[in-house]
């Protein structure tokens, strides 16, 4: 089957607003070549769990399309229809497992030589997608902050080696009440900024108490939705024949309700997500902060971010680990407070790929202690200062 002939009826098991959606965009869908169209209907049968941003992204860019002639639709995407295909991936089911003919078509791609002309096409499309749509409007500068070290000794190596060059050194920094003021500041940006989850606050052990307004995620807090994936995967690889790639095929299709989460939220979704298909965010705190902060950044854009580093634990053989027995394990504060330095480097490059990156702020702070660094455009670039701050002054310093 090819897209000139779907039906509604190909979406029936799409969820609700998915469904509509694509339902109601269908003389479109069956214009576009079967070397785009499952890439777009991967993300369409996502809808309903996606965030604000995500969703007006994909119907921002179905407007545009729907707003072209159809000679100028047909050159749009004239690369993508010389890909050819074989009998058997036409008459898959690529319009109801879009996930699946995906994830094989790399393969099937650098197999028949034809990826270079795939990835070419791909480039093309982007660049103009992005000049015909260009960028939205933020109502406030984004704002990343970083927390690293919690538990840590303050006698330790020079810090943010890889951020020096980009902002401004604090040496003597008053760390009383540190932490309550970051979060204080995270909840004032939600409350005078209150766009659903545009503002978030990860933690890697257990929370600070903050209000709904702000999109909260912590490690400490999915120890049950761990425990249940691991159950998940002990039971999964105990199966004859069950190798890397069917684990991995069967975890993406996990939903929040096998793994203890009740809601079936974008949310519930995200931290699926996180948790199944992060290599080692299952495990080590750090890890999991470090690519939920990454994955939020991709997916919802937020204009403020802050991230908190727990300990992660000391490592112990795979078969423990994957075991979830966690007991009391022993926690590692010092390799942590390195694994955070560097998390916070790719916390900062992530911030700088979303829009108006030169407009926005960032600051990473050891926690309890008198080290930060701090990024913006109101602060001079590979410098220190040992003036005497709060923390709080420290934010509103970079924040206006």
């Amino acid at each position: 089957m090819m897209p000139a002939d779907l039906t509604a009826a190909h979406f029936k098991n799409y969820p609700p607003q998915a469904r509509t959606l694509a339902s109601a965009r269908l003389v479109l869908l069956r214009q576009l070549p079967l070397a785009f169209l499952p890439n777009m209907l991967r993300e369409l049968i996502e809808y309903d769990y996606k965030f604000p941003v995500e969703r007006l992204k994909i119907n921002r860019e179905l407007d545009y399309l729907e707003s072209l002639s159809v000679a100028n639709l047909a050159s749009c995407f004239e690369a993508f229809s010389q890909i050819r295909f074989t009998e058997e991936q036409t008459s898959s089911n690529w319009y109801g497992r879009p996930l699946d003919f995906t994830e094989q078509l790399s393969a099937y791609l650098w197999r028949t030589h034809q990826i270079n002309a795939f990835r070419d096409a791909a480039i093309s499309y982007g660049n103009r997608l992005q000049k015909a749509l260009g960028s939205p409007h933020l109502p406030v500068s984004r704002l990343g902050i970083a927390l690293i070290g919690q538990g840590a000794t303050p006698h330790q190596p020079r810090l943010f080696q890889k951020l020096r060059e980009h902002g401004t050194l604090f040496t003597n920094i008053d760390p009383t009440g540190g932490l309550s003021a970051l979060v204080a500041g995270v909840e004032a940006r939600a409350q005078k900024h209150p766009v659903a989850y545009a503002h978030w606050y990860i933690d890697g052990g257990l929370p600070m108490e903050h209000s709904d307004a702000i999109t909260g995620v912590a490690y400490g807090r999915l120890a049950a939705t761990r425990t249940l994936l691991f159950e998940h995967i002990q039971k999964q690889v105990s199966k004859p024949g069950m190798g890397p790639e069917e684990l991995r095929n069967h975890l993406t299709h996990l939903s929040p309700s096998e793994l203890g989460l009740k809601e079936d939220s974008p949310l519930d979704h995200f931290q699926v997500k996180v948790l199944t298909e992060g290599s080692g965010t299952q495990i080590f705190s750090t890890t999991f902060a470090q690519w939920t902060a990454r994955e939020a950044l991709r997916r919802a854009e937020p204009l403020t971010l802050l991230v908190r580093f727990a300990p992660r634990q000391r490592q112990r053989p795979m078969n423990e680990l994957l075991a979830g027995d966690e007991g009391t394990p022993q926690l590692d504060p010092e390799g942590s407070l390195i694994d955070g330095d560097m998390a916070a480097y790719y916390h900062w490059i992530n911030q700088q790929r979303l829009t108006q990156a030169d407009h926005s702020s960032f600051l990473v702070w050891f926690e309890e202690q008198r080290q930060a660094l701090a990024i913006s455009p109101m602060l001079p670039r590979g410098t220190e200062s040992h003036s005497s701050l709060s923390v709080a002054a420290l934010l509103s310093l970079i924040t206006g």
